[in-house]
């Protein structure tokens, strides 16, 4: 539910920056279904990559062999994400608060973590530049926090018209999916709310899932649910990939 709510947010033709992962995931769903023409860009260098199974990394060769370019990660960033060329970036999150700051770098004091996460990678700059962010992950406690631990990349920061001040350019986070619903900016306080419940979960659920007193909109409705087709696309997207990396 969580990645086919996900990919039904890239609108085709978008251009994409792509995480790896749930990122992924839901991306290249897209593409197999309702966003043919949408263009996956990964932070290695591959623009236009069409993979047949989701990759291990930014550095598996199937997003290179797909592609319709490679071009040197600094021309990535340079030329096509600082140029405002990146229409939509999708991120994951080890952590998220309430203002869509995201913290994938350590959980615990920074000088002594209890764990030590992947890392900010090119996510700082996505979150900075792409036209807007959207963020996926598992929706808990340990995750929506009232405080992250280390803040790896700015959503709207303090709220309000932070960004604007600061000189971003990119919207910031327009809506985050979790397996329980999807959330999205207040208009003004860019507090995050939930303003969708997946089938199969309710309110208070999402609720209780939060570190912070999450708010409903006044319009939260029900997710649709998964269609045959787009069921159908993950699961072979799912099995391709199983069977690509288990013959590896």
């Amino acid at each position: 539910m969580m990645t086919v709510a996900a990919a039904r947010l890239l609108e085709n033709g978008a251009i994409c920056f792509v995480g790896i992962g749930l990122p992924s995931a839901a991306a290249n769903l897209a593409r197999a279904t309702h966003a043919p023409e949408v263009v996956l860009i990964y932070e290695s260098g591959p623009i236009g990559t069409k993979p047949e199974v989701l990759p291990l990394s930014i550095g598996d060769g199937e997003l290179a062999e797909t592609a319709d370019t490679v071009v040197s990660t600094p021309e990535i960033f340079r030329y096509y994400l600082q140029g405002g060329r990146i229409d939509v970036g999708f991120l994951g999150a080890a952590q998220l608060d309430r203002f869509g700051n995201i913290n994938t770098t350590v959980i615990g004091d920074y000088a002594a973590p209890r764990v030590r996460l992947p890392g900010a990678g090119g996510a700082p700059e996505i979150a900075a530049c792409a036209g807007e962010v959207l963020i996926i992950l598992r929706q808990s406690p340990r995750a929506l926090v009232e405080r992250l631990d280390f803040i790896t990349s700015a959503g709207h920061l303090e709220g309000g018209d932070w960004r604007a001040r600061a000189g971003l350019p990119g919207k910031g986070p327009t809506a985050v999916i979790t397996d329980l619903g999807i959330l999205r900016p207040e208009p003004g306080t860019q507090e995050l709310v939930l303003t969708s419940v997946h089938p199969g979960a309710t309110r208070s659920e999402a609720e209780a899932a939060t570190g912070w007193p999450l708010r409903i909109a006044a319009d939260c409705g029900e997710t649709p649910a998964p269609r045959p087709h787009e069921l159908a696309a993950l699961r072979d997207l799912h099995e391709r990939t199983a069977r690509a990396h288990s013959a590896a």
